[in-house]
């Protein structure tokens, strides 16, 4: 029975490796007890202290067997060399103590003392040791010197599964994900079995890489080797397929797991939030409460941060509560996801006042939350109050915080400022910076300088769907229909391929120009294009508009009757603003009757009406119209100027 694992190589084709997996299923449960016993003489020799043959010194992967510091996170001493270096006392030559000071070294990231130790090693004549040279590759891996880790490994004569972890764990930290997996199949091809470690690893790699048809195939290795039911193996398993966008996938292994712990379960709700589940994500945390277990604070950062729209502000308050329950509001990762998460779900300026209150490290990230959170209410003003402060207080601004300002400048239409931002961005070297660039092309589009905008547009060397957008959008709005046009046409012969918005934005210039042929074939063009989204109802909303301002009311009416889903508040608007345009009582009487059916409490029905009524001679009628909204508790809501 084979088993084989397949993958790109770096110069392009497919590697496959097969190997025996039911010769790994029969000796696997020996390897477990051979490591068992290794493991219990390494802890008694170390609890003895007393330097036994280098063969027994055993040393596990996770370095968690001998804790040299108290605290591993603080840097090794370099007075422990000094120690070592002398000549007086056997215990300071051994093995085991040699791998206590390398694992010490590898823990706290301290490269210059493990690079003394090894001098040392290789002084002392330790450098055939398959433990202290495993030990050695490992620090070197976590110091993220992974060549000499590297060189190290392929000098080593013997290596065993921990020498194996250590290098491929090395290369999943320096973020070289492919090496990894490649050095995964060796380790299967030399016949070395693999730990639960070496599988949960390699599926990390998978994650990373984005590569499903590879999880897939370790996880049938996991399977065939016995590791299937194994906690750490199934939590790596539910997030590679999340992360691959097999959520289904990910819950049945999630669901098959005998054995849960709150990772396992933050993985599976990471898994929704990331697939864009958030609902699914709220029932599985209640399942988890249920179950006795406490969320922790990445659960609830995770569960956060998938509210993203009007509708889940309140599911947000309740997450929100349970945050204060557990005393995880102080968290500096919370406080943040807080601050952006009541922004995008559109809650009040005082709200949002509150939680920014509740931020008490005020770093980088903490304003540029703070920053974006302004822009997303709308509050341009503030933003660039809380810009200047952070500039005050000398903190480092990065292309994140410059977007966020240009955006927030964009809505408050400042066009003075935007160019002295502009100018910044300019000399803090973030010209070129795709994002900023998209920021600038749309601060520019929103404020009318469709030239300014053009210039950006033009000057960079990438553009995504984003770049087009913005600048449609501006001479859409701006009166430059035509010109959204021609630009809508450039895009369509480029690799980038427009979206929704990009839809609606164009159909939008069509109906502000009067190219009704045009707009209509670019709404069927999205219709019947089924690698996009489907229409949604603000682009039927757009074609109605493009009728209406033509004149084409009864079209209108007849594609509105025939939508192929429910039409939304703005559809029937759009229809009563061309009857109100062009005087036409009976449609707009009609589309009235439907505004008031399925949304009564809107005022903005009755004032259209109304207006309808009176252009057409039907004052008395108006005036009815306007006493019923105001019997009913609705008024008007009152325009006023920025200035």
């Amino acid at each position: 029975m084979l088993c084989s694992l397949q993958f790109g190589a770096e110069k392009g084709g497919a590697m496959s490796l097969r190997f025996p997996t039911l010769h790994l299923s029969c000796t696997f449960q020996r390897a477990a007890r051979t490591v068992n016993q290794l493991l219990s003489r390494a802890l008694t020799t170390a609890n003895l202290r007393n330097a036994g043959d280098p063969e027994d010194d055993f040393v596990s992967f996770n370095n968690e067997t001998f804790n040299f510091n108290d605290n591993p996170s603080n840097p090794v001493n370099s007075s422990l060399i000094s120690q070592l270096q002398q000549q007086n006392g056997s215990l300071q030559h051994t093995p085991l103590f040699l791998n206590r000071i390398i694992s010490s070294c590898a823990k706290s990231a301290s490269l210059d003392v493990g690079v003394r130790v090894h001098s040392l090693v290789v002084k002392l004549g330790f450098t055939s040791n398959l433990y202290i040279c495993t030990a050695l590759v490992d620090m070197y891996g976590k110091c993220k010197e992974i060549v000499s880790s590297r060189k190290l490994f392929d000098e080593m004569h013997h290596r065993n599964v921990v020498t194996w972890n250590s290098i491929i764990f090395g290369y999943l930290h320096a973020k070289s994900p492919k090496t990894a997996v490649e050095l995964f199949v060796k380790m299967l091809n030399a016949g070395v079995e693999p730990t639960p470690f070496s599988v949960s690893s390699v599926l990390v790699c998978c994650s990373q890489l984005e590569d499903g048809g590879v999880g897939a195939q370790v996880h049938g290795l996991a399977l065939k080797v016995g590791f299937g039911y194994n906690v750490v193996v199934g939590t790596g398993l539910t997030d590679m397929y999340s992360k691959c966008c097999f959520v289904e996938k990910a819950r049945r292994v999630f669901d098959q797991m005998e054995e849960k712990n709150v990772i396992t379960w933050t993985s599976m709700v990471t898994g929704y939030v990331q697939n864009l589940q958030p609902d699914e994500a709220m029932v599985l945390v209640r399942e988890m409460f249920r179950m006795g277990l406490r969320a922790n604070y990445i659960t609830y950062n995770s569960l956060l941060s998938s509210f993203s729209s009007l509708k889940y502000l309140n599911c947000c308050k309740q997450v929100h509560c349970g945050v204060i329950r557990e005393g995880f509001e102080a968290n500096v990762y919370i406080a943040v996801t807080l601050v952006t998460v009541y922004s995008k779900c559109g809650c009040s300026l005082v709200e949002f006042e509150k939680v920014c209150s509740s931020i008490t490290r005020w770093d980088q990230i903490s304003w540029n939350a703070v920053i974006a959170g302004f822009c997303n209410l709308g509050c341009g003003d503030q933003a660039l109050k809380c810009f200047s402060e952070m500039r005050q207080t000398r903190i480092d601004i990065d292309y994140f915080t410059l977007t966020s300002v240009v955006g927030g400048i964009g809505v408050i239409l400042g066009l003075k400022e935007g160019k002295e931002m502009h100018a910044l961005i300019l000399k803090t070297g973030y010209g070129s910076n795709v994002f900023v660039q998209n920021g600038l092309v749309s601060m520019y589009a929103k404020c009318g300088a469709i030239n300014d905008s053009k210039m950006v547009f033009s000057s960079m060397d990438e553009r995504d769907v984003i770049s087009w957008n913005s600048l449609i959008s501006g001479c859409a709005h701006h009166g430059y229909g035509k010109e959204a046009v021609e630009l809508f046409e450039q895009m369509q012969k480029t690799k980038v391929k427009p979206n929704g918005t990009t839809f609606l934005s164009v159909i939008c210039a069509c109906s502000h120009a009067g190219l009704i042929d045009k707009g209509f074939e670019y709404f069927n063009l999205l219709q019947n294009d089924d690698s996009l989204e489907p229409p949604r109802v603000e682009h039927y909303a757009t074609v109605v508009d493009l009728f209406g301002r033509a004149g084409y009311l009864d079209q209108a009416e007849s594609f509105v009757n025939s939508m192929p889903i429910a039409p939304g508040p703005s559809v029937y608007k759009a229809l009563l603003s061309a009857c109100q345009i062009h005087g036409n009582r009976e449609i707009a009487v009609r589309s009235a009757e439907k505004l008031l059916e399925l949304w009564p409490n809107d005022p903005a029905t009755y004032v259209l009406l109304s207006n309808v009524l009176t252009i057409t001679g039907y004052r008395g009628d108006a005036v009815g119209i306007r006493t019923l909204m105001y019997d009913r508790g609705m008024w008007k809501k009152p325009g006023y100027s920025c200035i």
